[in-house]
């Protein structure tokens, strides 16, 4: 199998906003970035899949398909209460207790990084479960590292050491007897 993992186009919201699940405009880019995207990808895939995020479905509606499954396992990481919210604005003593335990603890009725991971990795486990053959998910860059996590079998804690920019494309190679082959980053 050959599963095809796109981060979602640039938005128009300041780096100094957290956010993970709240829907935020797309940047003036987006066109642009589509035709991009749309230069790296295959002709035809067995299935398409989104994050629920409109970050992630206005790209796979931009791309020509019509039709794909939304899953919400693929969301990003869900802030709670700091969604939304400066950086600078959130009580930085959480914050920085936060940051310290990403993988164990959450933001305010948020989700830790963990339990992100289990929901991705459950995802993961359903997908190898299916007979495809070239599989395409348009979703965000947490979501790509708890692929890369899941593959490559690093602690959860160095997931952020590996950087996810916008409109990034990664395949994952399954050989036949479903173990992981190979990984390629397009530009």
């Amino acid at each position: 199998m050959e599963l095809h993992l796109i981060r979602h186009s640039p938005v128009k919201l300041s780096k100094k906003i957290c956010y993970g699940r709240i829907d935020v405009p797309m940047a003036k880019s987006f066109k642009n970035d589509l035709k991009k995207i749309k230069s790296q990808l295959d002709k035809k895939y067995d299935v398409v899949y989104t994050s629920p995020s409109q970050r992630c479905t206005l790209v796979a509606t931009g791309l020509g398909f019509n039709e794909f499954e939304i899953d919400e396992k693929l969301f990003e990481l869900n802030f709670g209460d700091w969604e939304g919210i400066e950086w600078s604005k959130i009580n930085q003593i959480k914050l920085n207790y936060w940051m310290k335990n990403f993988v164990q603890k959450s933001p305010p009725k948020g989700e830790s990084f963990n339990k992100m991971y289990l929901r991705v990795k459950s995802f993961i486990e359903e997908l190898r479960s299916k007979n495809f053959n070239k599989v395409l998910i348009i979703s965000h860059s947490g979501v790509i590292r708890c692929f890369l996590k899941y593959f490559l079998n690093f602690p959860l804690n160095n997931a952020f050491r590996f950087p996810v920019g916008f409109n990034e494309h990664y395949i994952f190679n399954l050989s036949k007897n479903d173990k992981f082959d190979s990984i390629k980053k397009l530009k």
